[in-house]
């Protein structure tokens, strides 16, 4: 596996268990449909959370400079084809999340419900 894969598994593994940690089940890690993407997706039984994780080595960047409009644009339609292939209501969070640095020694930045947008209607 290339390093570049390592550093965002391990990035996603770190969000995985904060939201675990918050009573959240993880339904889908890179769930993928045509050129759709959310890296992960979890439940709590009452809302449904599309998760963007983005994982940097050096600390002296914010992950979350990564995420901009287009990405964001991105994954609302990723989610809304998500919960239509799904058969889910239209409830939806959308949370970020930043990690800088090793394993050993990391800053973990996360941003529930962290922007809002129109999801389609069935």
């Amino acid at each position: 596996m290339a390093i570049h894969n390592e550093l965002g598994k391990w990035g996603e593994d770190i969000a995985c268990e904060k939201l675990i940690a918050e009573g959240y089940a993880i339904c889908e890690r890179n769930w993928r449909m045509g050129h759709y993407e959310i890296d992960i997706i979890a439940s709590n039984g009452r809302e449904i959370i599309f998760a963007e994780v983005k994982t940097r080595s050096d600390r002296a960047t914010d992950p979350l400079e990564a995420v901009d409009s287009r990405k964001i644009r991105h994954m609302a339609a990723s989610a809304n084809v998500y919960l239509e292939a799904n058969g889910l209501p239209q409830q939806a969070r959308f949370d970020l999340f930043g990690i800088s640095g090793t394993p050993d020694d990391y800053e973990l930045e996360h941003v529930p419900d962290a922007f809002d947008v129109p999801m389609s209607n069935p």
